[in-house]
């Protein structure tokens, strides 16, 4: 079993693989935008996961995608970064 923070930052990359799956012309369409959800780690806790879809100053025109997953409980999180352009 990994240590919480390692459980904490697997599900963050985990989520921003699939935030970041959908095609970056309909990326575009939602921006900005975010939602945030209840969920549960693979330990079995409830652990909050929030999406956040940004207008990237540089490269004009690109999307940062940010996904955060904490445990409020615990008071701990991780977070997980991409930068999405056309050329993605």
């Amino acid at each position: 079993m990994p240590a919480s923070d390692d459980e904490l930052t697997v599900m963050a990359n985990e989520e921003l693989d699939a935030a970041c799956a959908m095609p970056f012309v309909e990326v575009r369409k939602i921006t900005p935008w975010g939602d945030s959800y209840e969920g549960f780690a693979p330990s079995g806790r409830t652990v909050e996961v929030e999406r956040r879809y940004l207008w990237a100053v540089e490269p004009e025109g690109g999307v940062i995608v940010e996904v955060e997953v904490r445990d409020r409980a615990a008071r701990t999180g991780a977070e997980a970064r991409a930068l999405l352009t056309a050329a993605d």
